[in-house]
C-alpha cells in the first residue's frame, strides 16, 4: 500500500468525539485526530510522472457568462451565490456578500488559471467579507488579498492571520475548529475538514484547515473548502441543520490512491451532499486549475454518472457556469 491512514480503516466506525479532541502536537503542528495521510516525496514523484489513465488531448470545455457583478452593489431582495471559480462563490444576500476562498489571480503558484473570474475583482463592495479555508495557492492568493479592499473582513483558520496582517490587513479573525465569530447578523463558525496545509515560508501543517458554515440567521451556507470525505459529515448534519446549500468540492480527484484522504470525488461530494442534509448541493473545485489527473471539465460528467446511480434528487444538485448566479429557492420551495 503506497500509503497509509492512522487509526483510519475500513469497518472502523467514526468517533464523532475525535471531531473536538486537540489537533496540535508539541512541534506546533496541526493535524487530524481522526487520522492521518502519510505520504512520501516519492509518493508524490511517482504520481507526477506515472502514466495517467485520463486522455487529455480534448481542450475542456468550461461554461461561462458575462457577469459584470453590477449586482453585489445592489439589495439583494432574497439570496444568490454567483460562481467566480474553482472555490470561490460570491454569497449575494440583502446587502451583504459574502466571498469563499477569493481567488482572482491568474496562477495558483505554477498552474496557470484557464477561465477567467466570473465577475471582476473591482464589482467586490468595500463591505463585504471573506472565509479562507487554508493556506494552498488555489485557495489562498495574495495578490487578490492585496487588491481588494483593506476593509474587507477575513475569518481565517489558525496560523493565518499574519499572512493577512502583513499585507495591511487589520480586520482579520482567527479561529479554531468549533469557534464562532459574530458579524452584524452573520455566525461564521470554522469547522474541521479533513485536508493539510503548506505554503512557501510556511511549514508544512503550520496553519489549520476548515470548512465554513455561514450563517445569516435566515440561511446556512455550507462551504467545505478542500477535503476528502470522513465521518464528521454526518456529525454536522445531525448539529448544525437546517443547512440550505452545500458547496461541495467535485474536482481534484485523480488518481484515487494518491489523492482520496485529501480531495473528495463527485460520489463522495453526494454522499457529504446526503450527510449534510442540506437542501441544496453546488459543486466547486474545478474547470479553473488544472492539478490533478482528470481533465479540467471531467468532474461535472463524474458528478452527473453518480448522480443517475445515487438516486438522489437531480433538481438539488447543481453545477454551475463560470459568473452564473444562483437564486437560492425559499425553504418552502
Amino acid at each position: 500500500m503506497r500509503w497509509a491512514w492512522i487509526a483510519l480503516l475500513a469497518g472502523v466506525t467514526f468517533d464523532p468525539a475525535l471531531l473536538r479532541e486537540p489537533h496540535r502536537d508539541a512541534d506546533g503542528a496541526f493535524f487530524t485526530p481522526w487520522g492521518q495521510q502519510e505520504t512520501t516525496l516519492w509518493d508524490f514523484l511517482e504520481w507526477r510522472f506515472s502514466r495517467n489513465a485520463y486522455d487529455k488531448s480534448a481542450t475542456p470545455v468550461v461554461p461561462r457568462v458575462a457577469n459584470g457583478g453590477e449586482s453585489l452593489r445592489q439589495t439583494n431582495p432574497g439570496a444568490e451565490l454567483t460562481w467566480v471559480g474553482h472555490a470561490t462563490f460570491a454569497i449575494h444576500e440583502g446587502d451583504d456578500v459574502v466571498l469563499t476562498d477569493p481567488h482572482f489571480g491568474e496562477r495558483a503558484l505554477l498552474p496557470k488559471r484557464l477561465v477567467a473570474p466570473g465577475i471582476p475583482l473591482e464589482s467586490v463592495p468595500a463591505h463585504a467579507f471573506a472565509v479562507v479555508s487554508h493556506s494552498h495557492y488555489d485557495h489562498l492568493d495574495a495578490e487578490t488579498v492585496e487588491r481588494l479592499p483593506a476593509t474587507v473582513g477575513w475569518y481565517v483558520p489558525l496560523g493565518l492571520g499574519d499572512f493577512f496582517r502583513e499585507r495591511g490587513r487589520r480586520d482579520v479573525h482567527e479561529l479554531d475548529w468549533w469557534q464562532s465569530a459574530k458579524r452584524g447578523r452573520w455566525t461564521i463558525t470554522c469547522l474541521p475538514s479533513q485536508h493539510w496545509s503548506l505554503r512557501l515560508g510556511m511549514g508544512r501543517n503550520e496553519s489549520l484547515w476548515c470548512a465554513w458554515l455561514i450563517d445569516s440567521g435566515e440561511r446556512r451556507y455550507f462551504f467545505a473548502g478542500d477535503t476528502g470525505y470522513f465521518g464528521g459529515f454526518e456529525v454536522f448534519g445531525r448539529e448544525l441543520g437546517p443547512i440550505d446549500v452545500a458547496l461541495l468540492p467535485i474536482g481534484g480527484y485523480a488518481p484515487r490512491w494518491f489523492m482520496s484522504w485529501q480531495h473528495m470525488d463527485p460520489a463522495e461530494a453526494l454522499r457529504t451532499f446526503r450527510d449534510l442534509r442540506a437542501r441544496h448541493m453546488i459543486g466547486m473545485h474545478w474547470g479553473t486549475f488544472d492539478l490533478t489527473d482528470e481533465p479540467l471539465d471531467e468532474a461535472p460528467r463524474e458528478l452527473g454518472r453518480a448522480l443517475a446511480k445515487s438516486g438522489d434528487d437531480p433538481s438539488r444538485v447543481h453545477v454551475l457556469a463560470v459568473g452564473e448566479r444562483w437564486r437560492v429557492p425559499q425553504r418552502s420551495d
